[in-house]
């Protein structure tokens, strides 16, 4: 055997030899995170089981392997460089962790694992990996449930522009209305815009499809940003006709007639609305700058 057959077997050894070990360390720190944050993830899964406006978080780490798995071939390529810079990372992922679980904040217990992720990723396998593993890494954090002091800073302007747009709509189509803040005042009865019907929760769940929908379905960057953009205003404005369909029904049959499994089945109808809707966007911005 000459000379570059002993390189080259030396080589594959060399590669096999590495694959082996990554794949050890894979397996022993999967077995650690699964220790640090086992409990984590079963209460973080019962409410995703619990809520249906977090159902969605489910499928995140899902999309989030099929991401990484779908970029093998450029993980494959690419040489392991690890890079000490991640030690910083990790350790802020695990103060992140030490501090929620002190402070009983879940939203930085959850999310401290996302950073976690790419602390490993930049210390064990460099900076490319991480670089191309970003998108995979940061979709995880639509698994997360919004913190408390978010819903509350954003829920009460979303529920005003839906009580607005509802007595507007309402006002329009002959039905005699008056709106006080977040409260709409019919003939008959009373309606309350809630912070539940805000339409944040159901925000969150459109854009995380949105994002998937806009990998999918665009190629240009710009297109994919501007596509998880319009999602936002969808979601919203699908909201607000959402309140003034049940507007509509309390005014005509009651309040009864609004609530209950209305209120249900309007909820997943205006969602697979918006969801029309930003497929139609999405169909409009492919036509953009195609070549006849």
């Amino acid at each position: 055997m000459g000379k570059a057959g002993v390189l080259m077997e030396n080589r594959a050894a060399e590669v096999q030899s590495g694959f082996t070990m990554t794949a050890f360390q894979g397996v022993v720190l999967a077995g650690l995170l699964g220790a640090l944050y086992y409990k984590i993830f079963y209460n973080m899964g019962l409410q995703w089981y619990h809520d249906p406006d977090y159902s969605h978080g489910f499928l995140v780490p899902l999309m989030c392997a099929y991401f990484a798995w779908e970029r093998r071939a450029k993980l494959l390529a690419l040489p392991l460089a690890p890079n000490v810079w991640g030690i910083g990372l990790l350790g802020f992922g695990l103060l992140m962790l030490v501090i929620g679980s002190v402070g009983a904040e879940l939203y930085l217990q959850r999310t401290s694992v996302i950073v976690v992720l790419a602390g490993l990723a930049l210390l064990l396998l460099g900076r490319d990996y991480l670089r191309v593993l970003a998108f995979p890494i940061a979709f995880l954090f639509f698994m997360v449930p919004l913190p408390a002091i978010v819903v509350n800073m954003v829920s009460f302007p979303l529920q005003i522009f839906a009580a607005e747009t509802a007595a507007f709509c309402l006002f329009k189509i002959g039905i005699p209305v008056l709106r006080e803040g977040n409260v709409i005042e019919l003939a008959g009865t009373t309606l309350e815009v809630a912070e539940a019907c805000s339409g944040i929760r159901s925000l969150q769940a459109l854009l995380a499809l949105g994002t998937v929908y806009a990998y999918f379905s665009q190629r240009a960057m710009w297109k994919r940003w501007l596509l998880v953009l319009l999602s936002i205003p969808i979601a919203i404005i699908a909201n607000a006709f959402r309140v003034t369909g049940t507007g509509v029904l309390a005014n005509y049959w009651g309040l009864e007639a609004a609530e209950g499994f209305y209120h249900t089945f309007a909820g997943w109808l205006i969602f697979v609305v918006a969801f029309v809707l930003l497929l139609a966007s999405g169909a409009v911005l492919s036509k953009i700058g195609r070549k006849a």
